[in-house]
């Protein structure tokens, strides 16, 4: 069977990259978790592959209030609420590893009363985290069963960390292959590494980014790197070992990202050149329909959203023109984006399909899904605003209060994915990419309900393409629902470890999000 490692060795680059990240710091091999498929594609980029590893690992070997079995039986039952076999596939195995007991494996009615209790938290957070309350925390702490709050923070990041965790597998196209068979290849692997310029002292997460350029994406190195504006076909291997590309669900309709409709400018202004008409419909039938659908793809990207000049282009404009906007203004242009979001369908609904038997075990209501923020209606849930409560200024001191050292570990992983930065974009070097990154986290923040305040969330629809919000909403709040055409659709100009980029940020975005919520209610709970 052949492995990414290997795949990527070739190229010159997961391989010599994982080596130089284990060996270039100071924990221990021994210590981390095996480098599994799915973290080798994380090893794109070393310095967040680092971060990743030591908070992983951490929460789930290191010093901790709740038992291993706990942790491993609740990663299984947050990836199971995304259906990702991949993740639940593995943490059975490791929870096996670690002593479990085989009967909890059966599922959520042979599990002990204590951890069942958890269950409702896990669905909320995974869907609708603004629904939760302190009420909720008030149930665990309480009773025979009660879990003390140190316990409740660790499964709150617990849990979080693989929701999220989820939206990367199925974001980067891939989903755990059962069956053994082969997978396809990934699109063009990059050249070799270039340093990156990651600013240790820069903003948080949820803060502006510094002043000095901010470049990013890109692993090319910066002085060699050469223009890629259509991609070689390789040869099909397999991309993580057991990890396949998907290519649809059974029974699920996917989206249409080509037709006039979805390619259309973004709401009321929208920046020009969101669409470019109808292009190339539905992607066809049949066996050919991914190849063509590929191909076409790499030859007209303006199609799919917008070419990278163009961006550039915005990003520049957006850089002079620093425009004073009235708080009303700010909150207004926020409300804009936020109901355009609600109004942009992730995927077309498809019929309701069974869950898979081997998850379905560990799933209590699957008809709890995400519903847009934005229709809570009766819910009657306020903006979540970051000036009232932000991850620097709160939720760190909290949880690392409640639970030695994570706080430092996930602010170390937020800052590296919201920073990381390479010197090009789409093989352009030089590039000062700092507003699109910016764009990206707080879209994804907005999808739950989160506004930072000193933003102007114009900027939004003048940097995402009506294509890149489809996507970041369907892997934020229905990633099975993936498709390798789905992945292939945006950002087509950009090398595959540039989107891999951008899928650590969806992912870690939405990792602090949920944090954020359970956070303020564990808070309000204390207080």
């Amino acid at each position: 069977m052949s492995y990414a490692v290997d795949y990527f060795a070739d190229m010159g680059q997961i391989s010599q990259d994982c080596s130089s990240a284990a060996t270039s710091t100071d924990f221990d091999m021994d210590d981390l978790d095996d480098l599994d498929q799915v973290t080798q594609v994380i090893g794109y980029h070393p310095h967040f592959h680092d971060h990743f590893l030591r908070t992983q690992n951490f929460i789930m070997k290191g010093d901790g209030p709740l038992p291993n079995d706990y942790r491993y039986y609740l990663a299984i039952i947050a990836a199971a609420r995304h259906q990702c076999p991949y993740l639940v596939k593995r943490y059975e195995k490791e929870f096996i590893n670690q002593g479990g007991s085989s009967e909890w494996l059966r599922g959520l009615d042979h599990i002990p009363d204590k951890l069942r209790a958890i269950y409702d938290i896990n669905k909320i957070l995974a869907h609708r985290p603004w629904l939760l309350r302190k009420e909720h925390i008030e149930l665990l702490t309480k009773g025979i069963n009660s879990w003390s709050l140190s316990e409740v923070v660790h499964a709150m990041v617990l849990l979080s960390h693989f929701h999220s965790l989820s939206s990367f597998v199925f974001s980067c196209g891939l989903t755990q292959k059962l069956d053994g068979l082969s997978s396809p290849k990934l699109k063009s692997a990059p050249a070799t590494l270039g340093a990156p310029a990651t600013a240790t002292a820069a903003a948080a997460p949820s803060l502006p980014p510094q002043p000095q350029p901010q470049p990013l994406l890109s692993v090319a190195n910066a002085a060699t790197i050469v223009r890629q504006t259509t991609t070689t076909p390789v040869h099909q291997k397999t991309v993580l070992g057991e990890i396949s590309l998907n290519t649809g669900g059974a029974g699920g309709t996917k989206p249409d990202y080509n037709t006039q409709n979805a390619a259309s400018n973004n709401g009321s202004g929208g920046a020009p050149g969101d669409g470019a008409g109808g292009a190339a419909g539905g992607g066809g039938a049949g066996a050919a329909a991914l190849n063509g659908y590929l191909a076409t793809a790499q030859q007209l990207p303006q199609q799919h959203g917008i070419s990278v000049e163009a961006l550039m282009e915005r990003m520049k404009v957006l850089s002079q023109n620093q425009d004073e906007c009235s708080e009303a203004e700010l909150s207004s242009r926020f409300k804009n984006v936020e109901m355009q979001t609600a109004e942009l369908a992730a995927v077309t609904p498809g019929p309701a399909v069974a869950l898979p038997p081997n998850i379905s075990h560990y799933v209590d209501d699957a008809n709890f899904i995400y519903q847009d923020f934005a229709r809570r209606g009766a819910e009657n849930v306020n903006t979540f605003r970051i000036q009232d409560y932000s991850w620097e200024d709160h939720g760190y001191s909290l949880v690392d209060g409640l639970y030695n050292d994570v706080g430092t570990y996930l602010d170390e992983k937020f800052r590296s994915a919201y920073n990381l930065t390479y010197c090009t974009m789409g093989g352009i070097k030089n590039v000062d990419t700092s507003k699109f990154r910016r764009a990206i986290w707080n879209y994804i923040q907005c999808i739950y309900g989160i506004r930072h305040d000193d933003y102007d969330y114009g900027e939004v629809n003048q940097l995402l393409v009506r294509p890149l919000k489809m996507f970041i909403k369907t892997a934020c709040c229905f990633p099975e629902r993936i498709t390798t055409k789905d992945y292939d659709s945006v950002l087509v100009e950009l090398q595959d470890s540039e989107k891999v980029h951008v899928n650590l940020m969806i992912m870690e975005a939405r990792n602090q999000a949920e944090l954020l919520y359970a956070l303020r209610e564990i808070m309000r709970y204390m207080t």
